[in-house]
């Protein structure tokens, strides 16, 4: 069964995304949105965008709003993603955060999971004894997917074109057989990094301790 969506219907899917999760879609994505929503519509044998829309409003555990978020995110990304504002964290940021050996900085929109672990070598690499200091990164998504994914710390060979190749065997495990050409973080950067879901437009975040940085790169795209 093949699903259109009415402009009406887009109009109200897009005040309610907008609304809660800040993602704003223009016109020109009526399409899109149908596309990926026309699957979940077959999944729950529904017949027409409003029956969703009804599903997704009316669920008092807003697990199909999580869900309809993580079908319609964008989340493309690499590892060193923006190489400059990684050489400022190494050149310029961290010199001045050497006194307590002691560092938290927030990755707000972690996506797949390249940004905080690129913040974790970067943070890793730039000190004489990483050993001697406690590295924590925040890592936070409005996707459940994308956040799975990242926790996972497995990727393709072709997301590490931009990783010097001494960087990618000091952190990353090299799979071999019918894992070739796979790769997963090893624990000692697993363990710097927490991942956790957060909607950027709560008004107020579960975030207790001091930050020293925040990463806040891509979001409104």
């Amino acid at each position: 069964m093949d699903f259109s969506i009415t402009t009406d219907e887009f109009l109200r899917f897009r005040k309610l995304i907008y609304d809660e999760s800040g993602i704003s879609l223009s016109d020109q994505k009526q399409s899109l949105l149908a596309s990926r929503l026309s699957k979940r519509l077959r999944e729950l044998g529904l017949e027409t965008f409003s029956d969703y829309f009804a599903t997704v409003t009316e669920d008092p555990n807003r697990e199909e709003f999580t869900r309809m978020l993580d079908l319609i995110s964008t989340n493309k990304t690499d590892f060193f993603r923006e190489p400059k504002h990684f050489d400022f964290l190494r050149e310029r940021i961290l010199p001045e955060l050497t006194g307590g050996k002691r560092i938290r900085i927030w990755s707000s929109a972690c996506s797949s999971g390249e940004e905080p672990y690129t913040i974790a070598m970067t943070l890793y690499e730039g000190v004489s004894d990483p050993a001697q200091w406690d590295f924590q990164v925040l890592a936070s998504d409005l996707s459940t997917r994308v956040l799975a994914k990242a926790a996972a710390g497995v990727y393709g060979e072709d997301r590490f074109r931009d990783v010097p190749r001494d960087v990618l065997r000091r952190h990353f495990l090299r799979g071999r057989g019918e894992r070739a050409g796979v790769y997963k973080v090893k624990p000692h950067l697993a363990e710097m990094i927490r991942f956790r879901r957060l909607n950027l437009m709560d008004e107020q975040f579960p975030i207790k301790t001091p930050l020293d940085l925040v990463f806040c790169r891509n979001v409104m795209i």
